[in-house]
C-alpha cells in the first residue's frame, strides 16, 4: 500500500481521487471509488440542486466529496450551502477564483481542494485556505488550460515547498494507470486526480454509446477547443477550453467558430445528442489518456489496478 501525506490526511488506502466530472460523476461512481480505498467526488458541475440531491442519495453512506465549477457557483452560491449540509469529505473548486468561498468552507470544517492550471491560480488557492491543490495539465479531458502535466506538477511542487509546504499536491492530466501515479509521486505530488479513466467505467453516468465511442479513440484523436461550449451557449472565461474526442462536429466547425455561433438551432440539437449519447454530434469529453484505456470495468477495480501497478513500479518490480 502506498502511503503519502494525502492518504494520511484523508484516511485513504490509495492516493487516488476521482475527478468531479459534470453530469458524469454521480453518487454511485464516487461511492465506488471511496469504497475501494480512494476518494470519490460528485460532479456538481453547472449547478442543479435536484441532481446534486440525487447524487448524494445514490452515494449512500459512502464518504464522498463534491466539486463545483467555481465561476458557475458564483452565480448561484446557495448551492454551496446545500452541499455543505451533507458534510462532504471535501469541497472541490476549479475554474475561477476560490477565495470568495474559502471562509464559508472553512467555517463548515470541510477541507477545500482547489484545481489550478497556472501558478497564479495556485497562489489564489493558497490564499483561499486550500488543504490540497490539483495541478492540472492540458492533457486532461474536459475543461483546462495549456500547461503540460509533467512540468507543471514539478513546478507546483517546488512552489509549494517554498511558499506553502503544508498544502498537499495532486497531479491531473493524462493519468490513467499505475505508471501515471508512480510518475506523479516522483514529481513531488502526494497523489493523483483521475478523470477519463473513471469516465470509462460502469458507474459513470455518461451514456454507454458515448463511452464506447470514446474508448475507440486514441490520444491523437482529441482536440482542445471552445466548440462544445459555443454549441451549448456556455460562456466559459479565458483561459479555459475543453478537450474532447474529435468527431464530425469538431471537424466541421474547427476552422469556423464564428459560424458556429450563428447556428441558432444547434444548442437544442446538441443537448439532445449529448443526452442520447450521439457521439457524431456531441463529442465524448475525454483527455489524451483515452489512448491508454481499452475497457469499461467497475470503478473500484480501476482503483485497485492503478494502485497495484504503481506499487510494483515503485518497488522496482517492473522492468521492460
Amino acid at each position: 500500500m502506498i502511503e503519502t501525506r494525502l492518504t494520511r490526511a484523508f484516511g485513504l488506502e490509495h492516493p487516488i481521487v476521482s475527478a468531479p466530472m459534470a453530469l458524469a460523476s454521480g453518487g454511485a461512481l464516487a461511492a465506488a471509488v471511496s469504497g475501494a480505498g480512494g476518494l470519490g467526488l460528485i460532479g456538481g458541475g453547472y449547478g442543479d440542486a435536484e441532481w446534486l440531491e440525487t447524487a448524494f442519495r445514490d452515494a449512500g453512506n459512502a464518504r464522498v466529496g463534491c466539486g463545483f465549477i467555481t465561476w458557475k457557483l458564483a452565480q448561484q452560491p446557495h448551492l454551496l450551502d446545500a452541499v455543505l449540509a451533507h458534510d462532504p469529505a471535501v469541497l472541490f473548486l476549479s475554474f475561477g477564483d476560490p477565495r470568495p468561498f474559502g471562509d464559508q468552507i472553512a467555517d463548515a470544517a470541510v477541507p477545500l481542494i482547489c484545481q489550478v492550471q497556472t501558478i497564479e491560480h495556485l497562489d489564489q488557492a493558497i490564499e483561499a485556505g486550500a488543504k490540497a491543490v490539483v495541478a492540472q495539465g492540458g492533457e486532461a479531458g474536459g475543461h483546462g488550460a495549456t500547461r503540460g502535466t509533467l512540468n507543471f506538477v514539478a513546478e507546483a511542487a517546488d512552489h509549494l515547498t517554498r511558499h506553502a509546504p503544508n498544502v498537499l499536491l495532486l497531479a491531473a492530466g493524462g493519468i490513467a494507470d499505475g505508471r501515471g501515479l508512480a510518475a506523479s509521486l516522483m514529481l513531488g505530488a502526494d497523489g493523483v486526480l483521475i478523470g477519463t479513466r473513471f469516465w470509462a467505467t460502469q458507474e459513470c453516468l455518461a451514456p454507454v454509446p458515448m463511452r464506447q465511442a470514446g474508448i475507440a479513440a486514441n490520444g491523437d484523436q482529441t482536440i482542445r477547443s471552445s466548440l462544445p461550449d459555443i454549441a451549448r451557449r456556455l460562456d466559459w472565461p479565458a483561459p479555459f477550453t475543453i478537450r474532447t474526442a474529435r468527431n464530425a462536429f469538431t471537424d466541421t466547425w474547427e476552422g469556423d467558430p464564428e459560424g458556429l455561433r450563428q447556428q441558432d438551432e444547434l444548442p437544442a440539437a446538441y443537448a439532445k445528442a449529448f443526452q442520447a449519447g450521439d457521439a457524431d454530434l456531441a463529442p465524448p469529453i475525454v483527455g489524451e489518456a483515452i489512448g491508454l484505456i481499452h475497457d469499461m470495468p467497475k470503478a473500484g477495480d480501476v482503483v485497485t489496478r492503478i494502485a497495484t501497478e504503481a506499487e510494483a513500479l515503485l518497488a522496482g518490480a517492473w522492468r521492460r
